[in-house]
């Protein structure tokens, strides 16, 4: 993906990722990135479906973004590296993996529309990964436009050090261009030339005494955040540009400040003021701390520098088919050079992996390149067994990075083949989707033989469904989209299970004590075997049994057949009276049966994933929508009003949200819209515990 040649200090590297609400204008945003930058010669429109990352035909015909899309370009003598990435919820792992292994990040908003759910959503992930943000205020031409508005949201809503250093010249219909705080200059676009020409001059007469005070509040921010403001502003009582834009700089890569901008990316207005200050503010990969890894060989913390001379330390963070060279694997390197036709160390699966070839992307487009420095983003081609969050490391000096986290599927349906021909070819075409995305999940229903494929929603659902049908060309009977209920378990169980079987003339025995706990709402799943399991079995390399014993305990549930989530699965204890007959088969077996008999001891209970919902509904039809989110059982979290508008927050079990476009429309006449994301999931009422039992 990076357009750096090997000379280029990673001084002047950017890498970043564009991020927002779904139709906040990320895909709008970096188009014209790309046409200011020279990368290409028209920027298309989403609604014309012929954007340069909107790829894929699935894209294309809905006019959304569903896979991020890598490009490059340049900027004043700095390589940008940009991921744009989606704002519908059903794709946000896409956005989490992005922002794993970026630099920082652009957040756009709509000028109308604010801080929407999705905005906290990825605003929230950018905190995990403690991402330098800047934020880009879009659509400041569309009627209802309010830049203070949004600012004072961000504040309220994101917690966020939100300090405009633009303020917009006119608004709506008449916004024309924005007011430089940091140089205290106007520049006003010309619509002739799609924003291409720009006039830059003083600040305009009407608005002299906002932009001062806009500056001074700017000024006092920025040396209340920077020790090294405080004597000069002291001093002087303001700040130089020059100071001003060093200071804000050092804030923005340690995370404490969030530099706003505003504009109109379809209307050509404030985009290369957007990209002076990603090359101004945003952090190259040497800003950027050491990443933190951990040592194969002691268990032990170990720092991995940004710099080429380091051991090599890289993150597959992304899987994605090709159709002329089968599978790429986006890598970011943190330490070290990854080269092609080297040998790479992976130490999930304590192989070697040959790199036989590596590509920079430019959305659809690659270029060949004979190696990845730290700091780059690029794709390698020809590893055999890697999967999203693998590590390739050097073998000499191994170590692991933390992995991407997936969040859990709320939706799931039944997918089988047309015919008895088409079975292999849907399976491995299912595995290829699973590879590729780790919020699709497939699993097989061993009462019915059907294969299950869940995801984070019904649009998720039906794209994998389509591409199912369109790249790999397999004609399958599809049920209806279900809610994906998980497991758990409320209190301790511990069982005593002994595993004694003779299969083909030979002898599995052992006796395993397995204990099974809960974890707080949202931990996920962890196993753990003992040392003093590990220290009394006869070979070492047994405990991997055990551990995968209790992964299928927990993916099979005991109630219902649902997966289990929010436990822990211990191997306490083993006895093993005939060291011989305690293999794999055996200690697998005790894992799975111990497992279930402790979880069906510990009190277990169904979960519903439960959706957060935001409603913007006129004021004469509040009635009608929170009578009718209370037959739903949602619990409304808050009211708002936003002009004439009142913004209803619920929270709402999934299983009751079907068909709720249509009925949302039907009440307001037409006038309501709604965003929706998966928040947690909570045990279902008894009531709905008996229903499921029966299925």
């Amino acid at each position: 993906m990076t357009d750096t040649d090997p000379q280029k200090p990673l001084e002047h590297v950017r890498n970043i990722g564009v991020v927002a609400h779904i139709d906040a204008g990320k895909t709008t945003t970096t188009e014209r990135i790309l046409f200011y930058t020279g990368k290409i010669h028209k920027p298309g429109e989403v609604h014309e479906g012929n954007t340069t990352t909107d790829f894929m035909v699935q894209e294309k015909e809905r006019g959304i973004t569903i896979q991020s899309a890598a490009i490059s370009c340049e900027w004043k003598g700095c390589s940008i590296n940009l991921i744009d990435t989606p704002g519908h919820v059903d794709f946000t792992m896409e956005v989490e993996r992005s922002l794993r292994v970026l630099d920082g990040a652009v957040c756009v908003f709509c000028a109308v529309g604010g801080v929407q759910p999705q905005s906290e959503t990825v605003w929230r992930q950018a905190d995990r990964y403690s991402v330098p943000r800047i934020a880009f205020v879009n659509k400041m031409d569309r009627m209802g436009a309010d830049f203070d508005g949004v600012v004072a949201q961000m504040r309220e809503k994101l917690r966020a050090e939100a300090v405009p250093v633009e303020l917009p010249i006119g608004r709506e219909d008449s916004f024309s261009g924005v007011v430089d705080l940091v140089e205290m200059k106007g520049v006003v676009f010309d619509d002739a030339s799609e924003g291409v020409k720009f006039s830059v001059g003083p600040v305009p007469a009407d608005m002299a005494d906002d932009a001062a005070l806009a500056r001074a509040a700017l000024c006092e921010k920025v040396a209340d955040l920077d020790e090294a403001s405080v004597e000069p502003f002291l001093e002087n009582g303001t700040l130089s540009a020059d100071e001003l834009r060093a200071a804000i700089r050092r804030l923005v890569v340690a995370g404490r400040l969030v530099p706003v901008l505003c504009g109109s990316s379809l209307r050509d207005k404030g985009v290369q003021p957007l990209l002076d200050a990603i090359v101004a503010y945003l952090p190259s990969p040497y800003d950027r701390p050491s990443v933190q890894a951990t040592d194969i060989k002691t268990g032990e913390p170990v720092e991995r520098k940004q710099s080429d001379k380091e051991p090599l330390a890289s993150l597959v963070f992304k899987i994605s088919a090709d159709s002329y060279v089968g599978r790429l694997f986006f890598v970011r390197v943190y330490s070290g050079v990854l080269k092609k036709g080297a040998n790479a160390f992976n130490p999930r699966t304590k192989k070697r992996e040959r790199i036989l070839k590596i590509v920079r992307l430019f959305a659809d487009q690659r270029q060949e390149i004979d190696e990845l420095r730290a700091g780059d983003i690029g794709a390698v081609v020809g590893l055999k067994e890697c999967t999203t969050g693998d590590t390739l490391c050097a073998e000499m000096k191994p170590c692991y990075l933390e992995r991407i986290t997936a969040p859990q599927p709320v939706m799931f349906l039944a997918v089988e083949p047309k015919s008895q021909a088409d079975k292999e070819k849907l399976a491995a075409a299912l595995a290829q989707l699973a590879a590729e995305d780790p919020t699709c999940q497939v699993r097989n229903d061993e009462e019915t033989g059907q294969l299950i494929l869940a995801g984070m929603g019904e649009l998720h659902l039906e794209i994998l469904v389509d591409r199912l049908k369109r790249e790999f060309r397999c004609t399958a009977n599809v049920g209806k989209p279900m809610v994906s209920y998980a497991e758990t378990v409320t209190a301790v169980g511990r069982s005593e299970y002994m595993f004694d079987r003779e299969l083909a003339g030979k002898r599995h025995a052992v006796k395993l004590v397995v204990e099974v706990s809960p974890l707080e709402r949202g931990a996920g799943r962890k196993t753990e075997v003992s040392r003093a399991v590990k220290n009394a079995l006869p070979d070492p390399a047994l405990a991997d049994a055990i551990e995968q014993g209790l992964s299928d305990g927990i993916l099979t549930g005991v109630i219902a057949r649902f997966p289990m989530t929010d436990v822990k699965a211990s191997a306490v204890a083993v006895e093993i009276a005939d060291p011989e007959a305690a293999d794999e088969i055996a200690l697998r077996g005790a894992a799975v049966m111990g497992f279930r008999e402790a979880a069906e001891a510990a009190k277990p209970e169904f979960l519903e994933p439960i959706m957060k919902l935001e409603i913007t509904v006129p004021a004469e039809s509040m009635g009608a929508v929170l009578g009718d989110l209370n037959a739903r059982r949602g619990t409304v979290a808050g009211t708002s009003a936003r002009g004439d508008m009142q913004i209803v927050t619920a929270n709402v079990p999934l299983a009751n949200m079907f068909g709720y476009a249509t009925a949302v429309r039907s009440l307001t006449k037409g006038r309501a819209g709604y965003s929706m994301e998966p928040d947690e999931f909570a045990i279902v009422p008894r009531a709905i515990r008996a229903q499921l039992e029966s299925l």
